[in-house]
């Protein structure tokens, strides 16, 4: 078996676990905070089975960034799209979000400014810390 595939699989199996755990934290206080707020059986079923999926998708994409084979261009484009479907998918099944153009348009934009917010902010300080730890070598 491949070694990232491998690795993908393993780091979902490992974190997975934690999308279901929020889930419920998160459905708990909506049940505290919204009177009246309740849920089905199958509405709880699938959220949780998509939420494991989609907690298991993004711990195991982070393998992606480690394919030394591939460029940066390339392995941020696959892991960016990777998260980008796992989650408009999920959210879309469970009707977190509606199935409308302009709702899709919103959620489009609000990931892409999150995902790359996030991940330049992850890269300057790796190479901040790159550049810290080759000073003091020197």
């Amino acid at each position: 078996m491949n070694k990232y595939l491998k690795e993908f699989l393993h780091r979902g199996l490992m974190f997975g676990g934690f999308g279901p755990i929020i889930l419920g934290i998160v459905y708990w206080i909506l049940s505290v905070a919204v009177e009246g707020f309740s849920l089905s059986g199958g509405q709880v079923c699938l959220g949780i089975v998509s939420i494991y999926l989609l907690a298991f998708v993004q711990a195991g994409a982070s393998v992606f960034n480690q394919i030394e084979e591939w460029g940066i261009g390339k392995s941020l484009l696959v892991h960016f799209l990777t998260l980008f479907v796992a989650y408009s998918g999920c959210y879309l099944l469970n009707t977190w979000i509606p199935f409308e153009p302009m709702v899709l348009l919103i959620f489009a934009a609000i990931f892409i400014a999150v995902y790359f917010t996030v991940w330049l902010t992850v890269y300057f300080i790796v190479r901040a810390t790159r550049n810290k730890l080759n000073h003091q070598l020197k």
